[in-house]
């Protein structure tokens, strides 16, 4: 039974009802004196607690996805890494200790709304973990192929790639169930309004539980190396997709979307255009971060994006700010956007757009609504890409 699943919970939630219902029943029978009668009080005590412990503990991390799998949670995949070998006409992920394996972590059969039909007619999810070389990290995440992947006639095509990252506390799963990105990226490309797109859906949390923020944490998670480094070079390694950093994007919501903007300016090499929907322009420590940088004030300065954009080389990336006008960070948004436009009358090779609903919470429910313009502007600036799989 899988971590995930919500059959798991009702068995927990079972449990620990029938735990209370005992320990109601057996108390009087163990109310003397006697050193078993004390045992069994306490023996009572400890499972009931337990067991709801478990049920509490089993929905936060459905509802937050700190842990993907029993083996996310236990630490129990020790398997060696290798690089991938590369060739023509792939079609999914390889088998073997590699850097992209199939996996069945992440809960892809709880989704009941995604497309159905043959994959070169509608394309396919499929849940795969990725390792990275450099920063040693691994996590579980799902990829969208487009029905195009699919088609012989593109058989030595790469595409574009569109790297959609979560919130914080949260799951990659959130992508699929709660934004439904993949629907609506197949709706869009159906439509002739979004261009064939691999589509990589991913949370931020790398290191859970910890919110590590996209960064390099000083001695500790190198989550910034992670997604501009290691996920690009497994992808490409695995998959049909382009070399060229203007072919990919990056998306996020709330965190992700602030590590979509940080990818963007700190790694043009990497990410050329990000999208980001209700994002913050600074790292902010609190609990789930801790001390990111070491107490290095220049470290920090280096992820603050108006700073950066003030102080240091500009690149020629293309961003999008999405929020509404009613969202606390509202006067942030425009003073970040008051610092990009000055930058960019000076550099126009960085390019910052901004939309704007009237109004709207930090919540899934805005998410939804501003999610199909941003995918739209993100595929017109993914550019398609130059190279093509070498002939067999």
């Amino acid at each position: 039974m899988q971590l995930t699943s919500t059959a798991l919970v009702y068995l927990a939630t079972a449990v620990a009802v029938l735990a209370t219902v005992a320990t109601v029943w057996l108390w009087p029978r163990l109310a003397g004196g006697r050193p078993w009668q004390l045992l069994g009080r306490i023996g009572l005590l400890i499972f009931t607690q337990l067991a709801a412990l478990a049920v509490a503990g089993l929905t936060l991390n459905n509802s937050y996805g700190f842990y993907t799998s029993w083996g996310d949670l236990l630490q129990s995949d020790t398997r060696p890494l290798t690089l991938a070998q590369s060739g023509g006409g792939r079609s999914g992920p390889p088998s073997g200790d590699t850097l992209v394996r199939p996996t069945d972590e992440g809960g892809l059969g709880t989704v009941t709304d995604l497309p159905q039909g043959p994959p070169e007619q509608v394309g396919r999810v499929e849940s795969i973990r990725v390792t990275g070389k450099t920063s040693g990290l691994s996590d579980q995440m799902f990829i969208y192929l487009p029905p195009e992947y699919f088609n012989p006639r593109y058989s030595r095509q790469r595409f574009p790639v569109l790297l959609a990252l979560a919130g914080y506390p949260g799951g990659a799963l959130h992508l699929l169930t709660e934004l439904h990105t993949p629907q609506r990226v197949s709706e869009l490309q159906r439509t002739g309004r979004m261009a064939p797109t691999v589509v990589v859906l991913a949370r931020p949390t790398v290191a859970a539980p910890r919110n590590t923020e996209c960064v390099d944490v000083p001695g500790g998670p190198a989550t910034e190396t992670w997604f501009a480094k290691d996920l690009p070079a497994a992808l490409r390694s695995a998959y049909r997709v382009s070399r060229s950093p203007q072919s990919w994007g990056v998306l996020g919501y709330s965190t992700g979307g602030s590590c979509a903007l940080r990818l963007a300016l700190r790694d043009p090499g990497s990410y050329g255009s990000a999208a980001a929907l209700h994002a913050d322009y600074q790292v902010a420590g609190d609990w789930a971060t801790g001390d990111l940088f070491g107490g290095s004030q220049q470290l920090a300065q280096g992820y603050d994006l108006a700073w950066r954009l003030q102080h240091l080389p500009v690149p020629a990336s293309s961003l999008l700010i999405v929020s509404t006008r009613t969202e606390d960070d509202y006067p942030a948004t425009q003073q970040f956007l008051a610092t990009a436009a000055t930058v960019t009358k000076a550099h126009p090779e960085l390019r910052v757009d901004s939309l704007f609903l009237p109004d709207g919470g930090h919540s899934f429910d805005t998410w939804r609504r501003e999610l199909p313009a941003a995918l739209e502007w993100l595929s017109d600036r993914l550019a398609p890409p130059p190279d093509r799989e070498p002939a067999s």
